[in-house]
């Protein structure tokens, strides 16, 4: 792992800005961080931690994930998402929330959950798995924060949090599972896959996998993820901010090459 972390350390360098990375090798065990302890604002990256508090309340038989809610006019938002486009008294499952929230970033699916469910829940769930420097405040799109009270996460955490989710650890191993999926289904892939896409051909057809989620506003951006070449897995957080958007775009975007290479070598 030495070769491509000092690769990373390159380019990050290069880049501008403050990053914080944290690697797991789920296969030698192998771990690596660059500032991986520190806060980072969370953008749409509290979205995973909001998937697991709504499958943990199914998990206790509090909520039903085929039970429905109904938008409502006043729950609309913008940024990311297509409910912010749909007709306000249409009623969707929790399910299709989650899956909303998780593959295309839906910031209006993501506020129905946080009302559903209720900031003290996600809390509560987050100290649950083990989390304890990033935490939940607020909603999405709502225009002024309190710097005092912003969802903030670190890189370290998101690891373990994603180590534990494939190793079935999170909420219990049918939701690790199913969460694992919805993750694979994500459609925003323009950052950490955004280099591989074509390379199928050049490396021989290797099957490669990335369940992931991205987060960004401006002046941020963030992906986090496990990574599977093969038999290979890695999980992997990326977290920057300062960079210019279109650089920090680029920079993780090469970093999920070299991790795809780092995995692809060592079959």
């Amino acid at each position: 792992m030495l070769e491509l972390t000092q690769q990373i350390t390159d380019i990050t360098g290069k880049a501008g800005g403050s990053w914080g990375i944290s690697l797991f090798d789920l296969n030698n065990e192998e771990s690596w961080g660059q500032n991986e302890h520190r806060p980072f604002y969370a953008a749409s990256i509290i979205k995973i931690p909001i998937m697991i508090a709504v499958f943990a309340a199914a998990e206790r038989k509090e909520v039903n994930l085929k039970d429905t809610l109904i938008l409502e006019q006043e729950d609309i938002v913008g940024g990311c998402g297509v409910l912010q486009h749909m007709t306000p008294g249409i009623r969707l499952t929790i399910e299709d929330l989650v899956t909303l929230m998780i593959i295309q970033s839906d910031n209006t699916a993501t506020n129905m959950l946080i009302d559903f469910l209720g900031a003290q829940e996600i809390q509560q769930t987050m100290k649950d798995i083990g989390l304890r420097q990033s935490n939940f405040f607020h909603k999405m799109m709502i225009g002024q924060r309190d710097s005092r009270r912003m969802n903030v996460v670190t890189a370290d955490e998101m690891t373990v949090m994603l180590k534990n989710l494939y190793h079935g650890r999170i909420v219990s191993e049918y939701a690790s599972s199913q969460m694992l999926q919805i993750l694979k289904k994500q459609q925003i892939r323009d950052s950490l896959p955004s280099k591989i896409r074509h390379l199928d051909k050049a490396t021989g057809n290797l099957h490669w996998e990335l369940a992931n989620k991205t987060g960004n506003v401006p002046g941020i951006r963030h992906d986090i993820g496990l990574f599977s070449v093969g038999e290979r897995v890695i999980a992997v957080s990326v977290l920057s901010e300062g960079a210019d958007d279109f650089t920090s775009a680029g920079t993780i975007g090469e970093i999920g090459l070299m991790i795809h290479k780092y995995l692809a070598q060592s079959l």
